[in-house]
């Protein structure tokens, strides 16, 4: 046997696995596609036409490399949200902003605090570092900023992650709330904001953005309100010395031509967001319907998504979730204790949702046994 070129440490001792099993993976091992695709939260209404016009008139110039400064679409960015280019940064979508900020903060060892249960990706990248992931479970649905303040407190953690509105439940908190969160960090520890959804909450949970705070990230994205899942693209906001550490690391070929072009363009049809917005909203109400129609209890949710509690536990919502993929649904589940006994159903188009409708009855009743 042929010895392997030996991997780090770190890495020798990671398992496997990676944070999401795609629908696609899933279809190619059913043999077939999903009917209606609800589970990944993404924005079935894509990208404003504008977008796309933009996309197609500048197909034939992928040619070329990206620009590696992203100024452009910095430059926008930063105007979208009253900034300086200084306070922004442009990754591969927050998955990649998240990876850099791993790498920034964590050192093999260190304490890292994030909630039971929150965007498994994060744990991802923190693992890959080497850190060791301190997680608070969720109060009431919610994710816990007084247990999270006193983990950091605990483990004197550099790094702590917050999303608002919040991924799995769609819950959300309000800007006075999270004003106090920031301000009784300590110094030393870097917050990461994931607002990812925060186009598509109330504007009340998007607190006004301090530049002058070095120990905030905020991050968004162009993959949820702006229909633009496929194409890798988020920024973040922060302190301008925080901006210039991700230059360090950063891939600066990472987002692609096409990918900076639409980012411009999405951010300047602002009136197409507020459409996506409101159709969104109604999506919300149509599921949240469609789940007591069935005696299922709808959460409150500030993005595009609704997480509906099953009623019972964790095994009874595997099984309904389970029941819906057989039946061509594509949906996904929270999988922490607590958060378990609920689905978490994205919105869709209209026929999507009108399969939902008509087969999570079958679904249930399979579930109990009936």
């Amino acid at each position: 046997m042929r010895l392997r070129p030996p991997l780090t440490p770190i890495v020798g001792a990671l398992p496997t696995t990676v944070p999401f099993v795609g629908p696609e993976a899933q279809e190619r091992d059913r043999g077939r596609s999903f009917r209606a695709r609800i589970g990944a939260n993404e924005s079935s209404f894509g990208p404003s036409p504008r977008v796309i016009a933009r996309m197609e008139s500048v197909a034939r110039d992928q040619w070329m490399y990206c620009d590696p400064d992203n100024f452009d679409l910095k430059v926008v960015a930063a105007a979208h949200l009253g900034v300086g280019v200084e306070n922004v940064v442009v990754g591969e979508g927050i998955d990649g902003l998240l990876g850099l900020v791993a790498r920034m903060y964590v050192a093999p060892g260190n304490a890292v605090v994030t909630s039971l249960g929150a965007y498994p990706t994060f744990n991802f990248h923190i693992a890959g570092v080497g850190g060791r992931l301190v997680t608070v479970p969720y109060a009431n649905d919610k994710e816990d900023l007084d247990g999270l303040l006193a983990a950091v407190r605990r483990e004197k953690a550099p790094l702590v992650y917050l999303s608002n509105p919040d991924n799995p439940m769609g819950s959300w908190w309000e800007t006075p709330d999270l004003v106090r969160f920031i301000g009784a960090l300590p110094e030393t520890t870097m917050l990461v904001l994931d607002e990812a959804y925060g186009e598509l909450g109330p504007a009340s949970a998007l607190p006004p953005i301090d530049v002058s705070r070095p120990n905030v990230i905020r991050m968004r994205t162009f993959s949820k309100a702006y229909g633009l899942a496929g194409i890798r693209c988020g920024y973040a906001v922060a302190q301008a010395e925080v901006i210039r550490d991700f230059e360090k690391i950063r891939n600066h070929y990472g987002v692609s031509r096409m990918a900076q072009i639409a980012g411009v363009e999405a951010l300047a049809d602002q009136d197409y967001l507020q459409s996506v917005v409101a159709r969104v909203a109604a999506g919300r109400r149509r599921i949240a319907g469609i789940a007591e129609q069935n005696g299922l209890t709808p959460l409150p949710s500030a993005t595009n998504f609704v997480t509906i509690d099953c009623g019972s536990d964790g095994a009874f919502a595997l099984k309904v979730m389970q029941g819906l993929l057989s039946r061509d649904v594509f949906i996904r589940k929270p999988m922490a204790p607590v958060l378990d006994r609920c689905i978490r159903v994205s919105v869709g188009l209209d026929h999507e949702l009108d399969m939902f409708a008509e087969e999570l009855p079958g679904a249930l009743a399979a579930a109990r046994g009936n």
